[in-house]
């Protein structure tokens, strides 16, 4: 080939491996196991090809890709974050049983037994032992709730609800990214087939010239140079292909990886290269769509979560809290001793209740200081906002940007198709011509050479624009988070 034509087959290889690399970061996966549905997709294989359309790549990749499963995972965080956010609002109950030794006697000791008897209408009887230990100990229960109450949780609701929402949109835009992608990588794949079939075909009219010079050279109607030269050419594009079919394998490994095939998975990609034409203008996708784009989405959520963190901290800082508390605290003071509480279940009258109800209202003072913590927190959030402003100003222009630069790969594309495509045809019949007169000996190897090299050059534009048109289409459609075709 010439070298312009190398240089385009350098270009599009670069561009797969460099697509491959981006997902496999992407992705983080690992070589090593595999999941159920990946065992499930071995046996759909059972050892044969599996042949696969371009939408059965998105299907396998929406079943299996290890990014979207993560992705699912922090959407389901969010989510139980927000159907239960109101769990704020639950009173913190607590139950408590304790035993405790004193160093004085208890009041739940026998020795102190018959003033709480007397207490009660009893007669008082002290007993004398009182070196014993079980005096030293008392048996107490406990049960208490509290409740408290700020306007801030309810902005505290409604910020776990707008995270939700954002998680929504960043759920959304993974998944259309990792599967536009996965579509980028199959029409590259294409692509490479393409380029090494007509490899083959120059290799097999390389192997055919080498055949015709040995007969000519044996019938004498050529030189030994031009036989060696016809060999020698043959020869060096036996490597080219054999190291482009082995690229292909290891992508095709890669990419069945991907999808969560087993590695070695023979797949034989049924799509074609065929773009299909839309008739757009920037000025039109941006007024009808730009709104959809995904990431103002997400950044609109971010910044409203923002302006309720701020109504929140105004909220926490300017009203009161309300702190309601209950608490029945039980205390063993039976005759029988702290040991033997559970002989007193049941007997209302050897049990002193110590527990209380309490009703406030609490203003954090601190809080309200401009140098405090809290203030200090509500200015940052102040600047995360007008910081967010900024990112939506720019996310804006650079959308305005993208969506222009797509629409001029589009057309410029279309332009290149067609010009190439009657490219082909002039440089096929260029190339049948030269071949004819080289058969009969009117033309030299090196013309026959060259317009090889240029029909192979404009068959791998050709190519080449198409990929253009569908991944520019693509990048489109991703940006402005629509779809401007049919499929």
């Amino acid at each position: 080939m010439q070298k312009q034509g190398v240089n385009s087959m350098n270009t599009i290889k670069a561009k797969l491996i460099a697509v491959f690399v981006w997902l496999g970061v992407l992705t983080n996966t690992s070589l090593f196991g595999q999941t159920a549905q990946t065992a499930g997709a071995a046996e759909k294989a059972d050892g044969k090809k599996l042949t696969l359309s371009v939408q059965d790549a998105v299907q396998l990749a929406e079943q299996n890709s290890r990014t979207l499963k993560s992705a699912q995972i922090d959407l389901e965080i969010k989510q139980r974050a927000a159907k239960y956010g109101w769990n704020v609002l639950l009173p913190t109950v607590q139950a408590t049983g304790t035993m405790s030794r004193t160093t004085e006697y208890s009041p739940s000791s026998k020795a102190y037994a018959g003033i709480f008897s007397a207490l009660s209408g009893g007669q008082i009887s002290m007993p004398t032992d009182y070196a014993d230990e079980e005096g030293h100990w008392s048996t107490i229960g406990g049960i208490s709730a509290s409740w408290n109450f700020t306007p801030a949780y309810v902005a505290k609701i409604k910020i776990s609800k707008e995270q939700y929402e954002a998680g929504k949109v960043s759920w959304e835009q993974t998944q259309r990214e990792t599967l536009t992608n996965i579509k980028k990588l199959y029409y590259g794949l294409l692509l490479q087939q393409e380029s090494i079939k007509i490899q083959k075909q120059s290799l097999n009219n390389a192997r055919e010239r080498a055949e015709q010079a040995a007969a000519n050279f044996r019938n004498g109607t050529v030189p030994e140079l031009s036989l060696l030269q016809a060999q020698v050419t043959y020869e060096n594009t036996k490597p080219e292909v054999e190291s482009a079919e082995q690229a292909l394998r290891q992508q095709i490994d890669l990419f069945a990886f991907m999808l969560g095939l087993p590695v070695g998975t023979e797949i034989e990609l049924t799509s074609t290269i065929e773009p299909e034409y839309v008739d757009v203008t920037a000025d039109e996708l941006l007024a009808k769509y730009a709104n959809n784009d995904l990431q103002i989405q997400s950044l609109l959520k971010t910044k409203h979560a923002a302006e309720l963190g701020i109504l929140a901290s105004d909220l926490a800082t300017w009203f009161p809290t309300i702190a309601l508390s209950y608490s029945y605290q039980p205390v063993y003071i039976g005759e029988d001793g702290a040991w033997h509480f559970y002989k007193g279940i049941g007997k209302s009258d050897q049990w002193y209740d110590s527990g209380s109800f309490s009703a406030s209202l609490v203003w954090n003072i601190t809080n309200m200081l401009p140098w405090s913590a809290n203030r200090q927190q509500v200015k940052d959030y102040k600047q995360q906002l007008a910081q967010l402003d900024l990112n939506l100003e720019t996310l804006r222009e650079n959308q305005k940007v993208n969506v222009r630069k797509a629409v001029d790969t589009l057309n410029q594309a279309r332009a290149q198709i067609d010009v190439m495509g009657r490219s082909v045809t002039l440089a096929q019949r260029a190339y049948d011509m030269t071949a004819r007169s080289y058969r009969n000996g009117s033309t030299e190897l090196l013309d026959l050479r060259d317009a090889e090299k240029q029909l192979n050059q404009a068959k791998l534009g050709q190519l080449n624009q198409r990929f253009q048109y569908i991944s520019a289409l693509m990048d489109l459609e991703n940006t402005l988070n629509t779809s401007l075709t049919a499929k």
